[in-house]
């Protein structure tokens, strides 16, 4: 089989469809099983890079700024490269662009550690590196979100997508506290770290078998632009897609945690990898439950609730001072996250018709990374004024009220009970193969 064309179909979406979608002989298993390897250690070298560029940072700027700033650097990329993402990821092999994207983020982290091991401190280098490594950001998420659908059947696709996301986060775990291990060494230990890291998904993502090529699509305006159009014209998928988005931007408080690992808890950079791995940690346990419970009813509210949570959960990581206190509510923003993200995930894939699934996935990226990284560049800026403390404070205040806007702009969200599927999930040509 190949990264765009599934086969036989599995209709059963139940206990007993899972067990034989990854029984021993099932023609599914080995992909998928590569798939989630690769994302695995993709999202495990993302986490170490982000511990060790986030207090290498710290360590030559002592500057909270400084720190918002790496997320906006990360940003500036995706935003501007989203739209050819689509474009590409849907023109091209989902696999073969997978594979260029992970390269370019493997040679801009390696670039960073050869600074590091020269010992030459240059912050304006290393910026220019990390927007290199956001540019491979860029293509790498939709076509990792792409991929997914045609490796597993339509029927079993909601499952699948926790069982994602735990991969995901259990990476999200263990590289952060790798990471910070890794920098007791030295920085530059930390960032071939994450190079090495990087090569294990490369090598699962080339293993799976090449895809027979596309036919060719006409470029136009209309299709360059077809991912935003159809998000325009679904306001359900809009609806969580913006919820998501505004969510994370205020209440992601990720690019501070050096702060309150060194100045606030004083744990150092073995704390602030234990810090960065509890969301995921919530979010891991989030996921397992979803894989044997999954979202079939009411997701548009729970998504509501969820985002509502994690909005109360930053709040009680700001005004905290004590370390056990501190992780739990961590833990339960990533729990709260995976609910949200999952019900995100799956509407988009599932609502989304194959042909365009790319572009559609790019431009969710690029919301997702405008709440990530632009949303690391608000909390330092909100630091910078407000303190470390009142930045997360107003972030997780603004979340809960932006979670009572989007309950009323976007009544389709909200009265959402199941997940709608793409009448073309798969093209008319895939079915009959």
């Amino acid at each position: 089989m190949s990264d765009d064309k599934p086969a036989e179909p599995v209709r059963d979406a139940g206990p007993a469809g899972l067990k034989k979608l990854f029984a021993a002989d099932s023609i599914y298993t080995s992909a998928v099983r590569r798939y989630l390897l690769a994302r695995f250690s993709a999202a495990a070298a993302f986490q170490i890079q982000g511990v060790a560029v986030g207090w290498y940072i710290y360590e030559l700027t002592d500057s909270p700024l400084w720190l918002g700033l790496v997320g906006l650097a990360m940003f500036l990329p995706t935003a501007g490269l989203a739209l050819f993402a689509g474009q590409a990821i849907d023109q091209y092999s989902r696999r073969n662009v997978l594979l260029a994207a992970w390269s370019v983020q493997a040679a801009a982290a390696l670039g960073i550690a050869t600074l590091a091991v020269l010992g030459l401190g240059r912050v304006d280098v290393i910026f220019v590196l990390i927007m290199i490594y956001g540019a491979g950001r860029a293509f790498e998420q939709p076509a990792q979100a792409a991929i997914l659908p045609s490796l597993v059947p339509a029927a079993v696709f909601p499952r699948i997508v926790p069982a994602s996301s735990m991969v995901n986060q259990f990476a999200v775990v263990l590289g952060p506290a790798l990471g910070g291990l890794l920098y007791i060494f030295g920085a530059p230990v930390a960032f071939f770290g994450a190079v090495a890291v990087t090569l294990i998904a490369l090598g699962a993502v080339f293993s799976l078998p090449k895809s027979p090529p596309k036919a060719a699509q006409p470029l136009s305006w209309k299709s360059f632009i077809s991912g935003i159009s159809f998000i325009r014209h679904a306001e359900a998928v809009r609806g969580a897609i913006t919820l998501d988005m505004f969510g994370v931007f205020f209440g992601g408080a990720t690019a501070l945690l050096p702060i309150f690992a060194r100045d606030i808890l004083m744990v150092g950079p073995v704390g602030l990898g234990l810090l960065r791995s509890a969301p995921a940690l919530g979010a891991m346990s989030a996921g397992l439950w979803l894989t044997r419970h999954p979202l079939e009813r009411h997701v548009g509210n729970r998504m509501l609730i969820a985002v509502a949570v994690f909005g109360a959960a930053t709040i009680v990581f700001g005004i905290s001072q004590s370390l056990p206190l501190t992780i739990a509510a961590l833990i339960a923003t990533g729990a709260a996250d995976c609910v949200s993200v999952v019900v995100r995930h799956t509407l988009v894939q599932t609502a989304t018709p194959n042909a365009i699934r790319g572009r559609v996935s790019a431009v969710n990226s690029l919301f997702v990374g405008t709440s990530n990284q632009l949303g690391e560049f608000e909390s330092g800026v909100t630091a910078e004024w407000f303190g470390a403390v009142g930045s997360v404070m107003i972030g997780g205040t603004a979340t809960i009220l932006i979670v009572a806007a989007a309950a009323g702009l976007f009544p389709a969200l909200r009265k959402m009970d199941r997940y709608v599927m793409a009448p073309d999930m798969y093209p008319e040509e895939e079915k009959k193969a």
